[in-house]
């Protein structure tokens, strides 16, 4: 699953301490495996070769430069969706038109930034968004290539606010409209229509969506080429599982199995847009006890990390499985599971400093009894972890360190007080309207 793993009751990411890594960065701290990443990557490549896939990773998954430029020399292309991700790939120097640029509210200003430099594709998401990329590719005299984002109308069964599938989301267009929308294309210079985009959401822990949108999603594919109309490529979006609580999403194995047998031999070229899946294990989020407290009969752990540093409990309710990095070897965790149970654990609240009493990591849980000073790690934090990270109480937002073997490298500092002032420190003169 990955390579953060208790040595003698210490928890280690690889070959490295994580301990030291704290003292040597302080915390709080993001950590990842390089290992961890790459095999995650590969295991999805592996599973899906007979399909020969692009596969782009989702940037907004966890979208530090340096992880980037370790996905691209694995061979990983990249799916954004905004000008800020794409002026991160040609950062970490990837080629755009290795991408795809998705996202319901594309601006003018992105559009034509995406033309500019080569990008691989759209994936278009409305008629509006369609109508503009046509005109702003036409204005340049260049050929937007594009796929059609449709929406299947499947529940994915997962959390409301990340379900991108069903029909009253804000995503995609209705697949009984699709037809009516590629007729309308005829005659537009500035747009090649190459093929159709889906997403259901994430996390998909369930194979069943995939294959109920992928099949009413080639009935689509099949009617349109009985139209004339030259269909290509295929990208079936990513929302594939990972592992929070105990073992609860399907292997890249168990998705491909019954994914690929729908799409080989149809003729198109697929695309995967996995993120979660390659990132989430991939990192955690080690943080300090600062104090300890009861009000009434519930118990606090107050640590130095905050719903700035991960956001995804108080805004989806979402687990982590979270554990002291020192500990007795009779407990060491043999599982990471909500209802792990060890013989001398306290229930209490994980909470931060933050300033909002849905400042938390975690509630009610049992955990070794912890005190000022003692190490937390907060698993599964590697994406959307530091992606949706803020500076909410003007709060600095915290290091990112890459593991690889007995080898730690930073590749994010710690933000400043400088850092964060900087913005606010102009000196323009007023302007009069």
């Amino acid at each position: 699953m990955d390579h953060f793993c208790y040595q003698d009751g210490v928890l280690h990411c690889e070959s490295v301490a994580a301990p030291a890594l704290c003292e040597r960065f302080g915390t709080p701290l993001y950590v990842y495996s390089r290992r961890t990443f790459l095999e995650h990557y590969d295991r999805l490549s592996a599973a899906f070769a007979e399909l020969n896939p692009t596969i782009c990773y989702a940037v907004k998954s966890c979208h530090n430069l340096a992880i980037l430029r370790m996905l691209s020399q694995r061979g990983a292309a990249f799916d954004v969706v905004s000008g800020g991700e794409l002026r991160r790939i040609e950062e970490a120097g990837v080629d755009p038109a290795r991408a795809v640029f998705a996202g319901v509210g594309k601006t003018d200003d992105e559009i034509s930034s995406a033309l500019d430099t080569g990008i691989g594709c759209f994936n278009v998401e409305s008629e509006g968004e369609l109508g503009r990329i046509a005109a702003i590719a036409e204005a340049r005299g260049v050929v937007a290539r594009v796929a059609l984002r449709v929406n299947p109308d499947v529940d994915p069964k997962t959390h409301v606010y990340t379900t991108t599938g069903k029909r009253e989301t804000k995503f995609g267009i209705d697949l009984d409209r699709a037809r009516r929308v590629i007729s309308d294309l005829d005659g537009r210079a500035g747009i090649d229509l190459a093929g159709f985009h889906m997403h259901l959401g994430s996390p998909v822990n369930t194979i069943e969506p995939y294959i109920e949108s992928i099949e009413k999603t080639l009935e689509l594919v099949a009617a349109c080429r009985a139209d004339g109309h030259r269909i290509t490529m295929l990208n079936i979006g990513g929302g594939f599982g990972a592992h929070y609580d105990d073992d609860e999403a399907p292997s890249a194995s168990a998705y491909a199995q019954r994914i690929v047998p729908l799409l080989a031999g149809k003729g198109l070229d697929i695309i995967l847009e996995p993120g979660r899946s390659i990132a989430a294990n991939a990192g955690v989020l080690l943080t300090r006890v600062l104090y300890t407290k009861r009000s009434g009969e519930r118990r606090f752990v107050i640590v130095d990390a905050a719903m700035t540093e991960l956001l995804r409990p108080a805004l989806y309710g979402s687990f982590h499985f979270a554990w002291p990095v020192v500990v007795p070897d009779e407990m060491v965790p043999p599982r990471r599971s909500a209802d792990l149970a060890v013989d001398g654990c306290v229930v209490v609240d994980l909470v931060g400093p933050v300033c909002e009493s849905g400042d938390f990591l975690a509630k009610d849980r049992a955990l070794p009894p912890l005190t000022r000073g003692d190490l937390v790690c907060v698993f599964s934090a590697g994406a959307y972890g530091s992606v949706m990270s803020s500076q909410y109480n003007s709060r600095c937002r915290a290091a990112e360190v890459l593991v690889g073997g007995s080898e730690a490298r930073l590749i994010r500092r710690r933000e400043t007080y400088d850092d964060l002032l900087a913005t606010e420190r102009v000196t323009d003169a007023p302007v009069s309207f």
